[in-house]
């Protein structure tokens, strides 16, 4: 096999690769690309994610989108009708099941007859590889809303193929943010290399006039991953495809508690990105984000749930991101029945439209921007360098050299060498920088970030910090502080 390359894969390439990847379930033999781009030119620009994506943002509207997959078809639909009917969602979802993710077809297809056969969802999302394109567009069929797929598969090639000819119009995740936060052992040449071709296939819909919009996966490993991080994955993750032809993109960030913090990363987030993107040539590419709510440990309490949620609606006012992926009440309990899924979209709306049109405009904002992008270049054009003009090459030399570290990654081929923490007002700091190459000056903004916090809590900085933090919110605070 030649070096990987972050070049666009030829067309005669291509198709080598794709008669493989078709055979991987018989499904694959569903899908005929003529045929699904005539029925991608069918759908009505309402159920398309990058028109509406792009309409929100040129009228500055914040598009509110929940979490849901279940394993049967009609219950399926029966869901997403509830969440657009009664939850007023504006983007609808499919979650994919985790045998699907790990490529287990045969697994999955024993929990479809498990689900029919006992009438309880056995399995934790939807099996799209198993369901097929006439599966898929019963789905898109049924619903007046875009739908995309939400999913987290190191190798989502065969995946990509039946969902886009099944008619959904936004793909989640990426070759870094897809590998490193899920996978133990698979190599970032593969995963890069794999999603390439998710990329090549969604520009060949680009070519033909049928927009695919794709979402690299922001929050990565969870709610103290620090924002220079998230957006060099996503920076990235959207240049690799860029090169492939994709012409949407939406770059995303998880919440992290700190109201300052947390506006200043969503509004660095695209401006870093088209930065890039027009610095290497991709200026053409449209770019929107999205903000996930918490995504840590939640109240077990339902109204402390929602203060929860109502806190990461506001970020989303007041950063006006594009969209915002909703959380339920139900977190901390499990999987959330439908009218709890309903009531955390009704909770994000009413915050959203309360403070749309409100700014949030300080000093510490605007110094907290600086910051940001200052770090997030020296990890990127860090990232580049290494690469030598190969990108894709750069990604993995930076990772297994701890210039792009992921923290609390299960990867062994992540460093795990960085490691963050709260400073006093609860942003997220690095604790320990690890390899990741910032300048002189903003390591020792963190090292005297972390001598306040330390100061303040009259105890040395050490590690019980980081472990105290990882459990704050689920006790009602946002730092965790010695009893």
């Amino acid at each position: 096999m030649q070096e990987l390359q972050n070049k666009k894969i030829t067309r005669d390439e291509f198709e080598s690769i794709r008669k493989d990847v078709l055979t991987q379930w018989p499904t694959g033999k569903e899908v005929d690309l003529d045929k699904a781009l005539l029925y991608h030119k069918s759908l009505p620009q309402k159920k398309v994610f990058s028109y509406v994506l792009n309409k929100a943002k040129e009228e500055g509207q914040t598009l509110t989108q929940p979490r849901a997959g279940v394993p049967l078809i009609q219950d399926q639909i029966q869901l997403l009708q509830y969440l657009q009917d009664v939850g007023d969602a504006d983007l609808l979802p499919t979650t994919i099941d985790s045998y699907t993710r790990q490529n287990r077809y045969k697994e999955a297809e024993i929990g479809i007859t498990e689900s029919v056969r006992s009438n309880k969802s056995m399995l934790n999302g939807f099996p799209a590889v198993n369901h097929g394109v006439t599966g898929c567009r019963q789905l898109i069929d049924s619903l007046d809303k875009p739908i995309q797929v939400r999913h987290g598969t190191p190798d989502a090639r065969l995946l990509a193929e039946i969902c886009y000819a099944g008619g959904f119009t936004s793909y989640e995740g990426g070759g870094i943010s897809y590998n490193i936060p899920y996978a133990k052992d698979v190599s970032l040449e593969t995963t890069i290399r794999d999603w390439q071709y998710v990329d090549r296939l969604t520009g060949l819909y680009e070519e033909e006039g049928c927009p695919i919009n794709r979402e690299p996966y922001g929050p990565l490993t969870g709610t103290l991953v620090p924002p220079f991080v998230s957006h060099s994955v996503a920076i990235i993750e959207s240049l690799l495809a860029a090169e492939q032809g994709v012409k949407n993109i939406t770059v995303g960030y998880g919440q992290c508690g700190n109201l300052v913090q947390d506006v200043a990363a969503l509004q660095t987030l695209q401006s870093l990105t088209e930065e890039y993107l027009r610095k290497y040539g991709y200026g053409d590419v449209e770019v929107t984000t999205v903000l996930h709510q918490w995504m840590g440990g939640f109240p077990d309490d339902e109204s402390k749930a929602f203060a929860v949620i109502s806190w990461g609606s506001v970020v989303a006012a007041l950063s006006h991101a594009t969209k915002v992926i909703v959380k339920t009440p139900h977190e901390a309990i499990g999987v959330p029945t439908k009218e709890a899924n309903a009531a955390g979209l009704l909770c994000t709306k009413q915050t959203i439209n309360m403070l749309g049109d409100q700014h949030l405009d300080t000093y510490s904002l605007k110094d907290e921007k600086v910051i940001i992008a200052a770090e997030t270049r020296c990890v990127v054009d860090r990232v580049i360098e290494l690469g030598k003009g190969n990108l894709a090459q750069g990604v993995i030399q930076a990772v297994g050299a701890g210039v792009l570290d992921i923290p609390f990654a299960p990867s062994r081929y992540n460093a795990g060498k960085m490691l963050p923490a709260r400073d006093n007002e609860g942003a997220i700091r690095l604790f320990h920088v690890g390899n990741i190459p910032l300048t002189t000056e903003l390591k020792e903004f963190h090292e005297e970030k972390m001598r306040e916090r330390a100061r303040y809590e009259n105890r040395e900085a050490s590690f019980q910090m980081v472990i105290d933090d990882v459990y704050a919110i689920s006790k009602g605070r946002l730092v965790g502080r010695p009893k």
